[in-house]
């Protein structure tokens, strides 16, 4: 496993994180929590020491979950949240509704993208319980919000830092521009971004400006929510309440077109005795301005697999070559 710098935070991580979304239930069609633990615990096993968690993964079930599986063993962990998204209380702008399993219009749950001061104070606080530690390694601004002035959501962060109660300041869902503004009020040392295969958008935008300004780079979803494994067929099914019963990115029409990129990459994968979603995360991994691909799994298999990308080198030919192909059909994959 490789292990890079978080910016200027003196914190080293390794490049493969264990995405913490899933195994939280809400959004994936629920979870089994013996088995969460037992993935957590396989991952660090295999070199993962970055766990990146949030408190609006299964309302706080994410972090039960994280904090009881690090119980005993929570040196060995990089331990990442966010904070930013409550529900409740109805303060700051309306992210969306919800219900217990997934995000609809006609949920009973509003979800409100708050950064005031002592609303992140607080959220803390209740992490750090759910978490059963005293500190958080990386605290993260889930969602961006108009109502609160970065200076003062930084102001809070620098405070809670020099309480030593996180130990560096990452932002989520942030443009260049937001996290220009962090830098001048303290010190940011992550940015946390949808990044992909399909899911290019950072790359003429925050990947430039991280590597620029030696801020960390955490690539989430750089599967695709599964799509990049190779393993969901155009026939396959989802169950209501896992997202991708709804999204149209999951149509059949869109997997075939996903399939046929992964035809085509195949042989760079055998090459190198890999899986086609070790490929996808290590490719991820090795683009310019990218420190870190934070990757979910929800079985000791699928974590182990992860961590396997993480020693994955490629030629500058073989990149090129993937470049290629990823141009030539991304774009036609919505």
């Amino acid at each position: 496993m490789q292990y890079r710098k978080l910016g200027n935070s003196g914190i080293e991580a390794s490049v493969i994180g264990l995405g913490a979304w899933a195994i939280g239930g809400w959004m994936w069609g629920g979870s089994d929590d013996k088995d969460a633990i037992r993935t957590i615990h396989a991952g660090l096993d295999a070199g993962i020491n970055l766990i990146d968690t949030a408190p609006m993964y299964g309302y706080g079930h994410s972090e039960e979950v994280v904090g009881r599986a690090i119980a005993d063993r929570r040196e060995r962990v990089v331990l990442a949240t966010k904070c930013g998204l409550i529900w409740d209380e109805e303060r700051g702008e309306l992210r969306f509704r919800a219900d217990e399993k997934i995000i609809t219009s006609q949920g009973p749950i509003k979800v409100y993208k708050c950064l005031a001061p002592d609303k992140i104070k607080w959220e803390v606080e209740q992490s750090l319980r759910r978490l059963k530690t005293d500190h958080i390694d990386v605290l993260q601004t889930h969602r961006q919000e108009s109502t609160t002035p970065i200076a003062e959501t930084m102001g809070a962060l620098m405070e809670l830092k020099e309480e030593g109660k996180i130990g560096a300041i990452g932002c989520s869902n942030a443009t260049p521009q937001q996290m220009e503004e962090y830098m001048a009020w303290g010190e940011l040392s992550v940015d946390q971004e949808l990044y992909s295969m399909l899911d290019r958008n950072a790359e003429e935008s925050n990947l430039p400006f991280c590597r620029e300004n030696n801020i960390a780079f955490f690539a989430y979803s750089p599967l695709a929510q599964g799509l990049l494994t190779g393993k969901v067929q155009p026939d396959r099914e989802f169950p209501e309440g896992d997202q991708r019963h709804y999204k149209p990115r999951f149509s059949v029409e869109n997997r075939k077109q996903v399939l046929d990129m992964l035809a085509e990459l195949q042989p760079v994968a055998d090459a190198h005795q890999i899986s086609l979603a070790q490929l996808a995360i290590a490719w991820t991994k090795a683009r310019p301005g990218c420190s870190h691909a934070l990757v979910g799994a929800r079985s000791e298999e699928q974590v182990r697999e992860n961590a396997g990308a993480g020693e994955v080198m490629f030629s500058d030919d073989e990149i090129a070559m993937m470049q290629e192909i990823v141009d030539r059909h991304g774009h036609r994959i919505d």
